[in-house]
């Protein structure tokens, strides 16, 4: 039975991947039963519901290895006679050494490659157990966080223990038992105690439960947080870390925010900050709505790789600089006015981490829209025309390689568009609207009607859909499911400007209004079919290639 209902999941993926709208698809990828495993609900899956993870963290800095354990408390869903073992996902080289029942029973367990299945007793329904799983190994190590993930044992400028984790994607499994599907968070949140040495300081998401002198040349310290968190956010920071803190006035009231700098960082991290953060805040509660997560804190804690969105535990490795790493992806200028890893790892904040998707394939709800939080952040700190020439100048990161979406079920993640062809969709949509105050509202009632829930991207889509009151998805087909840029063909004869769609699906339709702010917009919904609309005095203006382009993703003929 198991194995039909994998080989299902994995004919499934493959159809998705090679079915054909008459659009090139880009390169088909078959997928392994590892993938499958990986990405889909299986049935040792599918029985019970993670409510929460209570960690514990030992690393061996010189050995290059970890011990700890993963108390699992959850919630069975379907009833389970005893014959449907548990499907804990945790990667090679680590070995779970035993598993204790309810803190009573210890049960059997067995090892397939990076899946372990434990043999539990009969559960009946709505009931709350837990399974607390100890292991130790050594650990998969990252070579370039955060692109390939990993546990890192870093060593920072003055040669010092540096040690944290990037696993987005990989997952968490690579470091500790979990059920590691993203559309499974644990709903009553997390905590992770860390024993490390005391010359060392450890910092976690969330907020400090105690810290403890173990007497041995070692320290225990307990974070905790009380939202549903992703498993890849839970992170362990340790190494000289100072903190300072502060309060910030948010639309929720005060919000605890601390940061966690190395030392030798302190002084310009105290100038730095604070300042890129407040600006951040601004902007994202005007545009998105109330910080998330006001009862576990906002943190911002130095990294040894460039950055990560790690829920309320924010990594930064950007360098104290404007840009990312010293560069302005836009080309344009206004990348160079703020502290891309700030702003970007912050947004997702909203997108990634309130709002989280059931399924890697819909990844660019993540990316695409903290990609257009960085576009929203430069129109709300220097203005709308900034943010408008930022949007387009990111345009020249945009491949078309892949699809944005990609196959299901398998833990396969689109093309990095995702960033820069997600945030120009929803900037086309915005400028289709020619309504900043809806707009806004759509993007403020998203993370209210999802708060703290994972989703998929349709159900995104159809939010959008139905507060804008217009189907906009076709549009969503066209550039999240196919390669191609539509194509605008117009023409001006007599007074009239006659137009239509070309290089799209069937049914694109874009709306598309010029000079919005104008007295005298030209709103024009072209189609496959040929249109025409007669111009008012001074509309003919309106219709600049160019000047289209800019402010819809689409190319005019």
């Amino acid at each position: 039975m198991k194995q039909l209902f994998i080989t299902s999941l994995v004919i499934m993926a493959i159809y998705f991947n090679t079915e054909t709208t008459g659009f090139a698809q880009g390169p088909v990828k078959h997928y392994t039963l590892a993938d499958t495993l990986r990405g889909s609900i299986t049935l040792e899956r599918s029985w019970w519901d993670v409510q929460r993870y209570e960690l514990t963290l030992k690393p061996d800095f010189n050995g290059k290895q970890i011990s700890g354990s993963n108390k699992i408390i959850y919630k069975v869903t379907k009833p389970n006679d005893g014959q449907l073992k548990m499907q804990i996902d945790m990667a090679d080289p680590l070995i779970i050494d035993s598993v204790v029942y309810n803190d009573s029973k210890k049960l059997d367990f067995e090892h397939q490659a990076s899946v372990w299945y434990i043999k539990v007793p009969k559960q009946g329904k709505k009931e709350e157990n837990n399974v607390h799983i100890f292991y130790h190994g050594k650990v998969h190590q990252a070579i370039r966080a955060p692109w390939d993930g990993g546990f890192i044992f870093g060593l920072d400028s003055l040669k010092r223990p540096w040690m944290t984790v990037a696993c987005q994607g990989l997952g968490a499994s690579i470091w500790y038992p979990n059920k590691d599907h993203q559309g499974d968070e644990p709903d009553r949140g997390a905590s992770l105690t860390m024993t490390v040495p005391d010359t060392l300081v450890a910092v976690g998401n969330g907020r400090l439960v105690f810290k403890k002198n173990n007497a041995d040349g070692t320290i225990t310290v307990k974070y905790n947080v009380v939202n549903p968190i992703s498993n890849y956010c839970i992170i362990p920071y340790i190494g000289k870390y100072v903190n300072f803190k502060e309060q910030y006035a948010g639309e929720k009231g005060k919000l605890d925010v601390n940061y966690w700098v190395l030392d030798y960082n302190y002084e310009k991290a105290k100038q730095y900050m604070p300042d890129q953060v407040h600006k951040m805040f601004k902007s994202m509660e005007h545009w998105f709505g109330p910080y998330p997560f006001y009862e576990d804190g906002y943190q911002l804690i130095d990294a040894s790789h460039t950055g990560m969105e790690h829920q309320s535990a924010v990594s930064y490795g950007n360098r104290y600089k404007f840009g990312y790493m010293g560069r302005d992806g836009s080309g344009t200028g206004w990348g160079f006015k703020w502290d891309f890893i700030i702003i970007h790892e912050s947004g997702h904040e909203w997108f990634g981490n309130n709002i989280t998707t059931n399924d890697l394939a819909d990844m660019w709800v993540h990316e695409g829209f903290t990609n257009y939080s960085e576009t929203l952040f430069v129109d709300y700190t220097f203005g709308e025309q900034a943010g408008n020439e930022y949007n387009y100048g990111i345009r020249t990161g945009i491949k078309n390689d892949k699809l944005i979406i990609p196959a299901y079920n398998v833990n396969a993640q689109g093309s990095g568009d995702m960033y820069p062809k997600g945030g120009n969709l929803l900037h086309s949509i915005r400028h289709s609207m020619n309504n900043d105050e809806l707009f806004r509202s759509i993007l403020r009632g998203l993370n209210q009607e999802f708060y703290h829930q994972t989703v998929t991207s349709a159900q995104v889509e159809a939010y959008i859909s139905k507060v804008a009151k217009y189907d906009y998805s076709k549009v969503f087909d066209q550039y999240l499911r196919t390669l191609q840029i539509p194509e605008l063909e117009f023409y001006m004869a007599n007074g009239k400007v006659f137009y239509r769609w070309k290089n799209c699906v069937a049914g694109f339709n874009l709306p598309l209004v010029l000079g919005g702010k104008s007295q005298m917009p030209l709103r024009i919904v072209p189609s496959e079919k040929w249109q025409n609309l007669t111009l008012k005095a001074g509309q003919e203006d309106l219709l600049s290639a160019k000047e289209i382009e800019k402010m819809y993703y689409i190319k005019v003929l």
